[in-house]
């Protein structure tokens, strides 16, 4: 395995800065979800062309030296309607911006593949291009639900995401629970509208919709073990038309996370409760609609194991304990006879902003090469967690 992994990254470093052009090149052109046709042609032009999957992603077959249980490294192909404001030449000019590190992930995804074709691999190895990460219906659940990873013997997912919120040079190899479920839903609360001047004859439907804003975090304070904890976050509000003017009707828009499965049916509960209460208690009534997108995404523990022991061997300060109340339909590879791994790679205060989803948000070149890293020793934790047990979980 060492001269595997020796060889390996030798045949990386030389992939690299073909990868770092490749990166700019789908940074400056991004597509949006649903869109990635062009993304995915330009990636397979450099991998080979695959199958198509999930309507514009694509399943490319790297290497199978024999038969057996795969693996497969997925990268997302989607841009964000975010508005680049980066400065560099190579910046989106199109209102699209990969605002969330997807082309460092695909130009990473495709160096370690390119890569692999020139060593000889104990597992056969894939690369998932997976369109619609950033909205529903999920590329991920497509491509589960299609049963090619059955189909294909691909026992074994593997991704990685660029983080802000940890230090430069770590990467986060934890187990267990890592990004949180996430449920959309919409309110529209119905009142009787009419005159600002007499607020008495109507049933003010703005009054209602300011009081659930604030009664909905109710949810997280009250309703779920704080131990654990929730996220309601109410991104948009629409209402009226005129300051002295009441509308009918007034709407909003937000997501409730979870960290624990078992919490997301009782929080939704609650998220049901707390609007029609509100909504009664002003007078009007409420009209609710929920959007399921993301369960909680779980790390297989003795792959992230595995992963840390090939992380610190690579040089990397691995931390096994950060978790995010973001959401990544990856959690859809994780289960049901499938094994995942996601890994964050910090990018601490080199990132441009301090976010994700930012209009500034630009990590440097040099994180196409530490993901790059990250994908890789994912792969060996999941071919060393079934040759060498003992060595994924003690790390010896």
């Amino acid at each position: 395995m060492n001269d595997l992994v020796e060889a390996w990254r030798a045949a990386l470093a030389g992939e690299l800065p073909a990868a770092v052009e490749l990166r700019h090149r789908i940074h400056a052109d991004p597509r949006a979800s649903g869109d990635e046709d062009d993304t995915a042609r330009i990636v397979a032009a450099a991998l080979g062309e695959g199958e198509r999957v999930a309507k514009t992603g694509r399943l490319i077959e790297i290497a199978a030296p024999h038969p057996g249980p795969a693996v497969a490294l997925r990268a997302e192909l989607d841009a964000l309607p975010v508005i680049e404001r980066t400065g560099v030449e190579w910046a989106a000019k199109t209102g699209l911006m990969h605002a969330c590190g997807h082309d460092v992930h695909l130009a990473a995804l495709t160096a370690v593949c390119r890569a692999a074709r020139r060593v000889e691999l104990p597992r056969p190895l894939y690369a998932i291009l997976q369109p619609r990460e950033e909205t529903s219906p999920s590329g991920a659940l497509d491509l589960v639900e299609s049963g090619i990873l059955e189909e294909r013997g691909i026992d074994t997912v593997i991704g990685a995401h660029v983080q802000p919120r940890l230090p430069y040079g770590v990467v986060s190899a934890a187990p267990g629970p890592v990004n949180a479920s996430t449920d959309e839903f919409e309110v529209v609360l119905h009142g009787q509208g009419g005159h600002a001047g007499y607020p008495h004859l109507l049933r003010d439907p703005v009054l209602a919709l300011s009081q659930l804003v604030v009664s909905l975090q109710q949810i997280a304070s009250r309703r779920i073990d704080p131990m654990h904890g929730a996220v309601c976050t109410v991104g948009r509000l629409n209402a009226g038309t005129a300051a002295n003017v009441v509308p009918n009707t007034a709407s909003a828009f937000g997501s409730l996370r979870l960290m624990r499965a078992s919490d997301r049916e009782r929080a939704l509960e609650a998220l049901e409760d707390v609007v029609h209460a509100t909504a009664r208690a002003y007078g009007c009534t409420a009209d609710l609609r929920i959007s399921p997108c993301e369960p909680v995404l779980v790390n297989d523990p003795a792959l992230a194991a595995a992963a840390r022991t090939w992380l610190e061997r690579g040089g990397a300060d691995v931390d096994v304990d950060f978790r995010s109340f973001g959401a990544d339909d990856f959690a859809h590879y994780c289960g049901d006879g499938v094994r995942g791994l996601m890994l964050f790679v910090g990018l601490g205060e080199t990132a441009g902003s301090p976010s994700l989803h930012g209009e500034t948000f630009l990590p440097e070149d040099a994180a196409v090469g530490q993901v790059a890293d990250a994908l890789l020793a994912g792969y060996l934790a999941a071919a060393s967690d079934q040759e060498y047990p003992e060595t994924a979980v003690t790390g010896l």
